[in-house]
């Protein structure tokens, strides 16, 4: 499988300039554990909800904080044509949840270490599957 195949989609952007807390808000509105943050429609950041956790626990205000002090600028990304297989070793070796996917300098989506499990297990998201406690996933 490829990460095209797997990867959740389509995809929230913000900008730099956006405080955390609109940033929090809106990933918190659409379920998205990362957002990535652009400029003129081109990645330029990406910030996750560890940043935003990070901040708060640091004691820095969401409501002045710029999404551009505590994202990662630059960020690695996947191409859409990747297996699931190599995504999920560079995420795993590289501690990384979250890889923006873009093809052409556009950003297609974002495969998450959720979207890998699914994809490598052959699990369907919300097929009554239950955690050894008994929960529904």
């Amino acid at each position: 499988m490829l990460v095209s195949e797997a990867m959740g989609g389509p995809v929230d952007t913000c900008a730099a300039d956006a405080t955390v807390a609109q940033a929090a808000k809106r990933m918190t509105e659409e379920d998205h554990g990362a957002m990535p943050v652009t400029w003129h429609d081109r990645l330029i950041g990406i910030i996750t909800e560890r940043d935003i956790l990070k901040s708060v626990g640091q004691g820095k205000n969401p409501d002045l904080t710029k999404v551009s002090d505590l994202m990662t600028p630059d960020p690695d990304y996947l191409e859409p044509d990747v297996t699931i297989e190599a995504a999920a070793d560079w995420m795993l070796a590289a501690g990384y949840r979250h890889l923006p996917v873009i093809e052409n300098g556009k950003i297609l989506g974002i495969l998450s270490v959720k979207d890998v499990l699914w994809a490598l297990t052959g699990g369907t998201e919300g097929a009554g599957a239950r955690s050894p406690n008994g929960h529904q996933a």
